[in-house]
């Protein structure tokens, strides 16, 4: 029933860098985490970056330094900044919030999934 809309996916050569945004409905009100989790080939899901309301961050060791996670409350998107792109970052990105105790209350809702490629 609710939808995160996510953007920014694509084909990318190593070293390269993407912006991957997500934006939850405009009117779920005080949605306290947003963020990414990524699914490689034959891979677990697994966190990438998670920001709350508060800009507090719990970001994944493999990419801490590379990626950038950030959001604007005012319109429900978290940006996930990605530079120095590596092959092992190739994944299907998935975009992730927690409407418990937001104005919704659905529990944790999960985008589409957008795919990144980092290959030459």
């Amino acid at each position: 029933q609710v939808q995160l809309v996510e953007s920014g996916g694509g084909l990318v050569q190593p070293g390269g860098s993407l912006r991957l945004s997500c934006a939850a409905p405009r009117n779920i009100l005080n949605i306290n985490i947003m963020g990414w989790y990524r699914q490689g080939l034959g891979k677990q899901r697994e966190l990438v970056a998670l920001i709350t309301t508060g800009g507090n961050t719990n970001v994944a060791r493999s990419v801490k330094g590379r990626f950038t996670i950030s959001r604007d409350n005012a319109k429900n998107t978290v940006i996930l900044q990605m530079n120095s792109l590596r092959p092992e970052d190739t994944a299907v990105y998935y975009c992730y919030a927690d409407l418990r105790g937001s104005t919704s209350n659905l529990g944790e809702v999960w985008g589409q999934g957008t795919p990144v490629t980092v290959s030459s």
